[in-house]
């Protein structure tokens, strides 16, 4: 006869798998932060002044040249909300990437999972942008340099978008990149290009209607668009499509999710 508490612990409820899975990723995470900022100086208080200053510094060199843009619109909330955004759904694929073979002797505990080591770095990476965005809005608002939102809905659901978006890319990019070296360095090559072309430094609207249904295929851009038309509302004329971006999230995340289970079947502890 199986006692029925063995049986519990060899089959777990759906419930203490979830909690045993959260601490592992905690853990994962924990880890993550000593090694890459260590115990010095602010420490892991680098996840959010990282971005931050990145943001910072594009800001400082926009007003300072007086850049200025077809609506006259304000410099800082525009930098601001470009830049944020890049570096969210950029950060999420540059970490996940090669995240495997630097942590596969941690896959000898049972526990431990390839979704697991990328789940952690992506919520690295998402909470400080996420920290450094809402610190540098609210800093400006409080300065007068920036207005509040004006749907604040919009900002939120953009953002969240793009956050999902990122999510999904780093898990493509990182459980790729397992299969060939080579995928990283292509993905910085597609990382730059990407760069100017998804909306950071732009507004669909400034740029020939020929153009527009092209530069839309870009996921990102329409995440950015609906950032920037929650902050801006009807000074501009924003360019997104709702079932677009909820496609291009569940599929990007669906692939990413595919990768990773073949991944695990090819990674052997060592």
């Amino acid at each position: 006869m199986i006692d029925s508490n063995t049986d519990a612990r060899h089959h777990p409820t759906l419930n203490r798998s979830f909690q045993i899975q959260c601490r592992v990723v905690g853990a994962l995470l924990m880890r993550e932060i000593l090694t890459r900022y260590g115990r010095h100086n602010i420490g892991f208080l680098w996840i959010f002044f990282e971005p931050m200053s990145f943001t910072l510094g594009v800001t400082a060199l926009w007003t300072i040249s007086k850049v200025t843009h077809g609506m006259n619109l304000p410099i800082t909330a525009f930098a601001v909300t470009g830049y944020s955004t890049v570096l969210l759904w950029r950060n999420c694929a540059n970490r996940c990437a090669l995240a495997i073979l630097p942590n596969q002797s941690l896959l000898y505990h049972r526990n431990v999972r390839v979704l697991d080591l990328f789940i952690a770095r992506v919520l690295l990476e998402v909470s400080g942008a996420t920290m450094s965005f809402m610190f540098l809005s609210i800093l400006f608002i409080c300065l007068g340099l920036m207005e509040p939102p004006h749907d604040i809905a919009l900002v939120l659901g953009g953002w969240i978008y793009l956050v999902i978006l990122g999510t999904g890319l780093g898990f493509t990019i990182g459980a790729l990149s397992e299969r060939s070296e080579t995928i990283d360095r292509v993905w910085h090559t597609i990382a730059y290009l990407l760069f100017p072309l998804s909306g950071s430094a732009f507004l669909v609207q400034w740029i020939p209607p020929a153009a527009q249904k092209f530069i839309l295929l870009i996921p990102m851009v329409h995440g950015v668009e609906m950032l920037r038309s929650g902050f801006f509302g009807p000074t501009i004329k924003a360019h997104y499509d709702v079932g677009y971006m909820v496609v291009s999230d569940l599929v990007l995340l669906l692939l990413g999710l595919l990768l990773i289970r073949d991944a695990s079947l090819r990674v052997e502890p060592e």
